[in-house]
C-alpha cells in the first residue's frame, strides 16, 4: 500500500491519496481508482482570492505562489475534505464553494468551529458536514472510522481513521493535530481485522462506509432493540497492558515503554538538542505486535500546520497508533518556521522546528514535509509585530539526524514545490 502526497499550493493545502497498491496511485479514470481513499486538506487556492480575518485592516493575506490548480473542479472528487481550523487560510469559503454543493461523493469533516462556519453558509448539504469529536483515549468512538471495502470475497476490509487532537487552553484555536491512519484491505479473516467500536451512527460516502460518534447517552431499551442505523460492534479484545495512554511518573519494569519514548517528555522552550529528551527513540524496542488482532501494517499521518506539543499527542500514540501497528509514523506535515506574535496578538502562531522535532523524534517519523511555511503577502494589525524564525530543509534534517545517529530509521525531510508529489509506503 502507498500514500501519495501532492502539494496544491505554496502553503498548507495537500491532497492525500491512500492506495492498497505499492506503486503510484491510479488515475481517477482508471479501474483501480475506486480503491483509492483521498483526503483534501485545508484547500485554499490562489485563484480564489485572499484570506481575510475579520477586516482587511486586521489581517489580509495573499498567496505569492500560484496554486497548481485554479479550481477544485480540476481534481477528482475527494472522499473527505478535512478542515483543521476555522481561520480562512484553512477554511476558505470561495475555494470550498467550488465543490459540488450536494457533496455526492464527498463528506466534510471539520473541527467544531469550522463545521459551524461551513454550515452557516447554507451552501452544502448539511448531512454531509460533520464536526470532529475531540480525541480521548477513554472513548473508542472519539475516532472517525471509514471502512475500506474488501477487494475480493472472503478478504478483510481495510480502515481509515481520523482523530482530532486540540491543544488545551489554546484561546487562539490554532494549535492542534489531526491524526490519520490507513490500513488496506487484506486477505485475513474479516473477524480478525474489525477494530473495537462503540455505538455510533453509520453513514456512507461513495463506496466507503463510516461511523459517526454516538451523540448522547444510549437508551438501555434501544440497546436491546437497536435501530438499523446503529452499528453494534463485536466484543473488543482485552487491551494489552502496553497500550496504557498515561505516562507513569516513574519507570515500570513491566512496561517496555515506561520512561522511554512514549512515556518520556521534557518540556522545552528551545530547539537545541540539549533540550530534547536524552533517551533516543532508536534505543526503544519496536511497538509490540498482537497476533490475535490480525493487523497488517498501517500508514500514518500527523497533520499539524501550527504545531501542538507532544504531550497532547502522547495518549493517541500510546493507544491508537500502537494498536493499529502505525509506527513508525509514515508522514509528519508540520511547519519548519517558528512564528511568534506578542501575547496580546495571540502569542505563538506556529511552533515550527522546535515543536515538530519533538513529534518527529518520539514517533520516529520517516518523512517530515514542511507545511504552512509559504512567504505570503500579509498586511494588517495582526501581523504588524510578527517575528518569524525561518529554518531550511538542511537545518531540519541535520538536527533530526543528529538526534537519531546510529539508528536504523532514517528521515526524509523536504519542502515540496507547488504541484510536487511524493509516494510513501508503510
Amino acid at each position: 500500500m502507498s500514500l501519495n502526497v501532492k502539494h496544491l499550493n505554496g502553503d498548507t493545502s495537500f491532497l492525500l491519496t491512500f492506495s492498497p497498491f505499492d506503486d503510484r496511485p491510479a488515475s481517477p479514470h482508471s479501474l483501480r481508482s475506486s480503491s483509492n481513499f483521498t483526503i483534501l486538506l485545508d484547500p485554499w487556492l490562489s485563484a480564489c482570492g485572499p484570506s481575510q480575518v475579520y477586516h482587511a485592516k486586521f489581517a489580509l493575506t495573499h498567496h505569492n505562489v500560484k496554486s497548481c490548480v485554479d479550481s477544485l473542479a480540476d481534481l477528482p472528487p475527494p472522499t473527505v475534505v478535512l478542515i483543521s481550523q476555522d481561520k480562512p487560510d484553512h477554511c476558505h469559503e470561495t475555494t470550498l464553494r467550488q465543490l459540488d454543493p450536494s457533496l455526492k461523493h464527498t463528506i466534510i469533516l471539520a473541527v467544531p468551529a469550522a463545521a459551524k462556519k461551513i454550515r452557516s453558509w447554507k451552501y452544502f448539504d448539511p448531512s454531509k458536514i460533520h464536526s470532529l469529536p475531540v480525541f480521548s483515549e477513554k472513548k473508542v468512538d472519539s475516532i472517525i472510522r471509514f471502512q475500506v471495502p474488501a477487494s475480493q470475497f472472503g478478504s478483510a476490509p481495510g480502515e481509515v481513521t481520523i482523530a482530532f487532537i486540540p491543544a488545551k487552553r489554546d484561546m487562539t484555536g490554532l494549535h492542534n493535530a489531526l491524526g490519520i491512519t490507513y490500513r488496506a484491505p487484506s486477505t485475513a479473516s474479516p473477524s480478525d481485522s474489525i477494530p473495537p467500536r462503540n455505538h455510533s451512527s453509520t453513514s456512507q460516502t461513495s463506496d466507503f462506509e463510516f461511523d459517526l460518534p454516538f451523540q448522547g447517552t444510549p437508551n438501555p431499551e434501544a440497546q436491546s432493540h437497536p435501530p438499523s442505523d446503529l452499528y453494534l460492534p463485536p466484543t473488543p479484545p482485552d487491551s494489552p497492558t502496553q497500550s496504557t495512554s498515561t505516562a507513569p511518573s516513574s519507570p515500570d519494569a513491566s512496561n517496555p515503554f515506561s520512561g522511554k519514548v512514549f512515556g518520556h517528555h521534557t518540556p522545552s522552550t528551545s530547539f537545541t538538542s540539549s533540550n530534547i529528551p536524552a533517551t533516543s527513540l532508536l534505543q526503544v524496542p519496536p511497538p509490540p505486535t498482537f497476533p490475535h488482532l490480525g493487523r497488517p501494517k498501517t500508514l500514518s499521518v500527523i497533520y499539524s500546520p501550527h504545531g501542538v506539543t507532544y504531550p497532547h499527542i502522547l495518549p493517541y500514540a500510546t493507544t491508537h497508533l500502537i494498536l493499529t501497528a502505525a509506527l513508525p509514523l509514515t508522514c509528519l506535515l508540520h511547519s519548519f518556521d517558528r512564528v511568534q506574535n506578542p501575547w496580546w496578538l495571540g502569542g505563538n502562531i506556529s511552533a515550527g522546528l522546535p515543536g515538530g522535532l519533538e513529534i518527529a523524534q518520539n514517533l520516529l517519523a520517516k518523512c517530515w514535509i514542511s507545511a504552512h511555511d509559504e512567504d505570503k503577502d500579509s498586511t494588517g494589525v495582526s501581523v504588524s509585530r510578527t517575528v518569524t524564525k525561518k529554518f531550511g530543509v538542511k537545518e531540519v534534517r541535520d538536527l533530526v539526524e543528529r538526534e537519531r545517529r546510529g539508528g536504523k530509521v532514517g528521515v526524509d525531510v523536504r519542502s515540496m514545490d507547488v504541484g510536487e508529489e511524493i509516494i510513501l509506503r508503510a
